[in-house]
């Protein structure tokens, strides 16, 4: 989980455009309630992670794992790869 986690941050830091000496931005931070990412970021981080790892976010997903921090995303795509 460490590696897709490493990806994941460096990803969104690139993609959002966030300072890597950003003190707020952290693993186990919430993207969504801090402001790093919005909606249409959301739906372009799904597109970005459904390509990169082979798997697909379906709708029950979204309602049954918490994908709100890179920990949280990295331990779904973990467990969507594992089947």
């Amino acid at each position: 989980m460490e590696a897709i986690a490493q990806q994941l941050e460096e990803h969104i830091r690139a993609q959002y455009e966030i300072d890597p000496d950003d003190d707020e931005f952290t693993r186990d931070v919430h993207l969504f309630d801090y402001g790093f990412i919005d909606s249409l970021g959301a739906t372009a981080l799904i597109a970005h992670i459904e390509k990169t790892y082979g798997i697909q976010v379906t709708n029950q997903d979204l309602m049954l794992y918490p994908l709100n921090t890179v920990n949280e995303i990295a331990t779904f795509i973990e467990t969507k790869k594992a089947g």
